[in-house]
């Protein structure tokens, strides 16, 4: 089975991975703190860095583009270093691409998003290489399979959803 990685910073990384799961051709996932400044990153200690989420994925089964659809309706990208209640730049919108090809599908995606006129607004996503992911604390994994009614500001919204067009594979 081939594997490729996705990184993703959308606001509190336990509702992404909450939901970013369940997608059919994802492997695993983890949350952790990506695209900052702090070594060794932690929640208490994490300087600019986001909550972000690791996910490993089955590219036979779910494409790339697929996924970055379905992040673009779990959360609000056009608001800048905010999700719903969390304020701060640990929940910004971002996309890690791992490679020329993740950002050239990070960029269309946006651009599709921009054009359908279905968001409030412009996006604001940062597209940024990918550089170290620090690991979050046990705690922070799998939260809301553990605590099922725990807080979340994550959720697919119906008008968010991207008409299909054959180039965007």
């Amino acid at each position: 089975m081939a594997e490729e990685r996705a990184v993703l910073a959308g606001g509190c990384f336990w509702g992404m991975q909450d939901l970013i799961r369940k997608l059919p051709g994802v492997i695993r996932t983890r949350v952790g703190y990506t695209g900052g400044d702090v070594p060794n990153a932690t929640y208490r200690n994490h300087g600019t860095h986001a909550e972000g989420i690791e996910i490993i994925f089955d590219p036979d089964q779910i494409s790339y583009r697929r996924i970055l659809e379905y992040f673009f309706q779990i959360h609000d990208p056009t608001t800048k270093n905010r999700q719903g209640n969390d304020i701060g730049m640990s929940y910004r919108s971002a996309i890690y691409y791992v490679d020329d090809e993740q950002r050239r599908v990070a960029e269309d995606t946006i651009a599709d998003v921009e054009a359908s006129g279905l968001w409030p607004g412009p996006v604001v996503t940062e597209v940024e290489p990918v550089g170290d992911f620090w690991e979050a604390e046990p705690e922070h994994q799998d939260y809301l399979q553990r605590y099922p009614g725990g807080y979340t500001c994550h959720f697919p919204r119906r008008n968010w959803v991207l008409p299909r067009r054959d180039a965007a594979e």
